[in-house]
């Protein structure tokens, strides 16, 4: 399951997830089984609220590797493709 992050357009951090989410820009959720429950259930609840899917990842540190960081994460979204091409052609502007 974690081999779509690695050439999916994504987010990854709890704030820019929770972001994504509340625009309704996220198509799936990962959250690592080892995070911090009180970082990760709220997005876990929005993520549901939103009828997002929620995929359990094995770790903090394995999530941060599927996504292409050298940092572990508590969790990650992939986005609609739209919003990722939105995204590196800003990062290329700069």
């Amino acid at each position: 399951m974690l081999n779509e992050l690695e050439h999916a357009a994504k987010v990854v951090g709890v704030k820019q997830v929770r972001r994504v989410l509340a625009n309704g820009r996220a198509k799936c959720v990962y959250l690592a089984k080892d995070a911090d429950p009180q970082l990760i259930r709220p997005i876990k609840l929005l993520a549901q609220e939103r009828g997002v899917e929620v995929v359990q990842a094995g770790s903090m540190k394995a999530l941060g590797r599927a996504c292409g960081i050298a940092v572990a994460t508590a969790c990650a979204a992939v986005v609609s493709s739209a919003d990722g091409a939105e995204r590196e052609q800003k990062s290329k502007a700069r």
